[in-house]
């Protein structure tokens, strides 16, 4: 609560500090001898100081990049959601509502074009993923990237999955196709499950020495062994990566869901799923991507 000329103003929650602007007025000002009280002995030229005080709003689209940066900061340690607290996702989730009363496009489904493109997922609610994104945790496999890929123009989604090893990477996708129910609302069928062919590294590196339980072990006696098997994994990736990707069609007319575009702009998509699951997800090529880590 502050006192300015008398009244009382109570100051928004989080709102930002006022900015006082002062400045000197002469007679010559439009401020001037108009407002000179008369017989106040005060003769023309006289400088008045007046202090004006101006409560300047953030621009809203300052305060809009404030909350998206404060967003993608609370996903720091959370590994896609799987790790967060329960302070954290009520964090979260506060800054999630505060962005949806900011959609600069209510009406998503009729801004397509912001839909196309990769999005990486950042952060989800959704526990069925959970599981996928644990297997990141352990010691010789780690999910690089969930992601999802739009085409307007054709209707189509692509949700992908990334995984690597120490020896290759390869990726797990579906395609489907979407219709426009609502101006917020897409159902989404799903067409096929595509297995993508193991990438394997056809160079490994082969260290002096690793610790183990405190102790160094020398590597340098395995080196010929080491070497061999480097050999042979260089003709395996060139044989089964020329195999084309497997793919399995999806029949089962229960494969679709909907999703619900809550918050959309050039960069940060947040969407709603079955049971209310939240997904946040990120532009490729922004900047925002640069501040993320898991």
């Amino acid at each position: 609560m502050v006192e300015f000329s008398g009244q009382s103003i109570r100051k928004p929650y989080n709102s930002p500090r006022p900015v006082l602007c002062v400045r000197a007025v002469t007679d010559d000002d439009e401020w001037g001898p108009d407002n000179k009280k008369e017989g106040n002995g005060e003769g023309e030229g006289s400088a008045v100081g007046v202090a004006v005080a101006e409560e300047e709003k953030v621009p809203e689209a300052l305060e809009t990049d404030r909350l998206k940066k404060a967003l993608v900061d609370s996903f720091y340690g959370t590994d896609r959601g799987l790790k967060a607290t329960s302070e954290t996702r009520a964090e979260i989730v506060e800054l999630i509502t505060q962005l949806e009363a900011r959609n600069p496009n209510p009406a998503p489904t009729d801004a397509l074009q912001l839909l196309n493109g990769k999005w990486i997922l950042a952060y989800t609610s959704f526990a069925g993923l959970f599981p996928l994104l644990s297997r990141g945790t352990l010691p010789l496999v780690k999910v690089e990237e969930i992601s999802q890929t739009i085409d307007s123009q054709s209707f189509t989604v692509q949700n992908s999955v990334q995984f690597a090893g120490p020896l290759a990477t390869t990726s797990v996708s579906t395609n489907a196709k979407f219709e426009v129910r609502s101006p917020k609302r897409v159902q989404i069928k799903f067409d096929e499950g595509i297995i993508g062919t193991p990438q394997l590294t056809d160079s490994l590196v082969i260290p002096e020495n690793v610790e183990f339980l405190g102790q160094k072990i020398d590597l340098t006696p395995f080196k010929g062994i080491l070497n061999s098997v480097e050999d042979a994994a260089t003709n395996v990736a060139r044989t089964i990566s020329s195999q084309p990707p497997l793919k399995i069609p999806i029949s089962n007319s229960n494969a679709q869901s909907w999703l619900l575009t809550t918050y959309l702009d050039e960069e940060l998509r947040i969407s709603r799923g079955d049971g209310g699951n939240v997904f946040v997800l990120i532009k490729e090529g922004s900047s925002l991507l640069s501040s993320l880590t898991t």
